[in-house]
């Protein structure tokens, strides 16, 4: 088998391989995009049905609250289907009654928490579309945006930002980052389980890791996820560390030795 670090590479390789990168990265940032541009348009279009059925046939909040039960019986994943979030619904299609989502607009590039975050402050059509028009532009995170609204940032600066179409979500963005990681599009695309599994997961071993380092002199982290194949059968050790006693004599927790291996495994 050739050494890939043997191998000789033609010329402009460099540079080719950094346009197939950027290639790559582009093309998930306009995926992760696209996913939240039809979850906004999914729930802008909900709540609009629900407001025409009020205004017609006088829906009550019961009504809406069966709804949720029916809708949340056929699609258990997507928890952003409960009667609060049908309620926002309504809320978003009420603020912004001429969203289209085949015309460029700022909300429809925000994730839905940003979205319900300028639904609490009950601000006007105007300071609505500027603040999401600056959180797009801006990148904000849903925080930024929060501490942004309650100061009355835009009212004092008078910074409201025209041009959101030339500033699209950077992908470097604390607001990109956000959206790659909004559960609502994971329930949406129906992988809320998988993806919360591995949350749980690097969140655990992220906090056992840095434990294990705070016990000092003797413990050494090996790492997480370390493949071991056995008799043919691939097996993944969530965690692998190892502990070399200071004497023979000399034991932690009932475990002596000059060396112990520990693995802890899921």
């Amino acid at each position: 088998m050739t050494d890939a670090g043997d191998l000789a590479l033609p010329s402009g390789y460099t540079d080719l391989l950094s346009e197939l990168k950027n290639r790559v990265r582009a093309a998930r940032t306009q995926a992760i995009r696209t996913v939240n541009t039809q979850l906004i348009a999914l729930y802008w279009s909900v709540g609009k049905t629900i407001l025409e059925r009020q205004a017609v046939e006088g829906w009550g909040s019961g009504v809406i609250g069966r709804l949720a039960e029916d809708l949340g019986a056929e699609f258990p994943d997507m928890k952003g289907l409960s009667r609060s979030n049908l309620q926002y619904m309504r809320s978003f299609a009420e603020a912004w009654p001429a969203f289209d989502p085949n015309v460029p607009q700022p909300v429809g590039h925000l994730p839905w928490g940003h979205i319900r975050t300028i639904l609490d402050r009950r601000l006007d059509g105007e300071a609505r579309d500027s603040y999401a028009a600056a959180a797009v532009q801006h990148g904000w995170s849903r925080n930024v945006l929060m501490n942004m609204i309650m100061n009355k940032t835009l009212e004092r600066t008078g910074a409201a930002p025209s041009n959101f179409m030339q500033h699209l979500v950077a992908p470097d963005s604390e607001l990109a980052q956000q959206v790659a990681k909004d559960p609502y599009n994971f329930e949406f695309l129906g992988l809320s389980g998988e993806v919360a599994e591995r949350e749980l997961e690097n969140a655990l071993t992220s906090r056992i890791t840095e434990t294990l380092r705070e016990l000092g002199p003797g413990f050494a982290f090996v790492g997480r996820q370390v493949h071991f194949d056995v008799d043919g059968d691939d097996f993944y050790v969530d965690l692998l560390f190892f502990h070399i006693e200071q004497s023979r004599f000399n034991c932690t927790k009932g475990l002596c030795g000059l060396g112990q291996e520990f693995v802890l495994a899921a």
